[in-house]
């Protein structure tokens, strides 16, 4: 064999090695920085950070039994002059009051949900991140559920993205928080069967969409969700490789990563949990595109590395899954990750040539930088021949263009069907990831229309970006399975705020969790 091949092979061998260590080394980093829980019927005044989550003013008696009487009073004297109104997930911060090296105050509203109860516990577990002291959570009155949720949304909220930062992680290793509630058993319960596997399924959702592409890239991603998944009833895992791909003719997807030397993977998790109804699985579908240079029709390079992230929706729809199979939930879905690097060296496919998708529908390529739906068109031409779905949802940050049309509060959702559409907005309500239904109208068809082959990648410029990606992806997907689409790139990362640290804001896990368990079928064209 020639030396250069050898050394080469070599390369990417070790190289393959070291992005492996490294994955499993930051996914270890990232476990040591939750704080551990506890629930407890009593604790005294410590040297702790001490949250109480109220109403209002009438609460701190219920909650804070542990308080003297003039620990009490200094509260309600700090909340009325600050004119502090109890509002949802605002927060007053104290110190100075008895032993308690801070005392956080968490607004919860007049009237919370379970998504309120969660969205404050996420501000207190970030406004808590510095400190170094154990916390306790004033609980007592609280329903379950309600502390559940609560402390769901500390542990969301304490995620951090400095993985990379290994001195700073370590060293900012978060203390234990104590729950004390009125039945701790009750509440640990609820706690560790579904709080917990949600938390854990945000974290590495975040965590692959964080890390950079030389890290996780189609296979490393495959290999991380398989570690997650390791031991958990009910799941079978199929990977297919590009030989598998190309006999099944996914053209779609082999396009898109015939420029990269990173192959392109189609992972399949399959979760069937005891007591899952009968019938085809519900189908969530994730655009994975490891790295997006945009190919031959290059993105302008500022901002390209965040295109690290542009594998958000097959993060998030492996996301789910792995909560609901981790809580065992009766419920029968399989998630899709179709996973490629987009890259422009010579064997890249170019603007004009004409793939051919897993259904024998062609393609003609305007742009190589619209290549989510590509392989989308055949994770769902693979869902639709092979599966029997009751029902297919595609996540993506596909478009620019729904930012521009609904900035970072709502992701886009498109829908052949209106019950489907309902209750995937419902779900998103439920847990605070909003949904905004856009139309798919029929001029969309005219927009995509090929000269050359069945349809066009594009629309083209000026026309409605969102919208033709959505209704492109539709036409790989029969009309009589409900289908829809979320949008999902104004939503899935950005900035730190108070809710988030800067990156992945882990998007989609908890709707389509919330949407799996609560599904309820639906008949096609409805």
């Amino acid at each position: 064999m020639n030396v250069r091949v050898v050394a080469c092979a070599l390369a990417i061998l070790f190289t393959s090695v070291s992005a492996e260590a490294q994955s499993r080394r930051t996914t270890s980093i990232a476990a040591a920085v939750q704080r551990p829980v506890t629930f407890v019927a009593e604790t005294g005044a410590q040297e702790h950070a001490l949250v109480l989550p109220l109403s209002g003013a009438a609460d701190i008696a219920v909650r804070a039994g542990m308080l003297g009487d003039a620990e009490r009073d200094a509260i309600g004297r700090a909340i009325a002059a600050d004119n502090f109104k109890f509002a949802a997930a605002k927060t007053l911060s104290l110190r100075g009051i008895g032993a308690w090296t801070r005392i956080l105050i968490v607004g919860l509203g007049d009237a919370p949900t379970a998504a309120t109860y969660q969205d404050a516990g996420i501000v207190a577990g970030r406004a808590l991140l510095g400190e170094k002291a154990p916390v306790t959570l004033a609980a007592k009155g609280m329903p379950t559920t309600a502390i559940t949720e609560f402390v769901t949304g500390m542990g969301i909220g304490e995620y951090r993205s400095d993985t990379f930062q290994a001195s700073r992680r370590e060293a900012g290793a978060l203390a234990g928080t104590s729950v004390v509630v009125d039945t701790p058993a009750q509440a640990e319960e609820t706690y560790r069967t579904r709080g917990r596997a949600l938390i854990d399924a945000m974290a590495w959702t975040r965590d692959v969409s964080n890390q950079p592409a030389n890290i996780i890239y189609p296979e490393s991603f495959v290999a991380s969700a398989r570690r997650q998944f390791a031991g958990l009833a009910g799941v079978t895992i199929e990977v297919l490789d590009v030989p598998a791909m190309e006999r099944l003719g996914m053209g779609a997807i082999t396009g898109v990563g015939k420029g990269s030397a990173r192959p392109p993977r189609m992972l399949i998790v399959r979760y069937r949990g005891r007591g899952a109804p009968e019938g085809g699985p519900i189908v969530l579908a994730g655009k994975g595109i490891t790295f997006d240079t945009g190919g031959i029709s290059l993105k302008d390079p500022p901002n390209m590395g965040n295109m690290r992230m542009d594998m958000s929706g097959a993060a998030s729809v492996t996301g789910a899954v792995l909560a609901l199979a981790r809580t065992q939930a009766p419920v029968h879905v399989v998630a899709i990750a179709a996973l490629a690097e987009n890259m422009p060296d010579g064997a890249a496919i170019r603007p004009g040539d004409v793939l051919t998708a897993m259904n024998g529908k062609t393609i003609e390529i305007v742009s190589t930088d619209a290549e989510g739906r590509l392989v989308l068109a055949d994770a769902l031409s693979y869902a639709d021949s092979r599966l029997n779905p009751a029902v297919v949802v595609d996540v993506a940050t596909l478009t620019g263009a729904v930012r521009g049309a609904l900035g970072d509060e709502y992701a886009g959702l498109f829908s052949r069907h209106d019950a489907l559409a309902a209750q995937l907005t419902a779900a998103g309500d439920a847990v605070g990831e909003h949904l905004w239904r856009l139309p798919l109208h029929e001029s969309y068809a005219k927009d995509t229309a090929s000269t050359y082959a069945d349809i066009r990648n594009s629309g083209g410029d000026g026309g409605a970006g969102a919208g033709t990606g959505a209704h492109f992806i539709g036409e790989f997907i029969s009309r009589d399975i409900p289908w829809a689409h979320l949008d999902i790139a104004g939503v899935a990362y950005g900035g730190a705020n108070e809710r988030k640290p800067d990156g992945s804001a882990g998007y989609g896990v908890r709707l389509l969790e919330r949407f799996v368990r609560d599904w309820k079928p639906v008949e096609a064209g409805k």
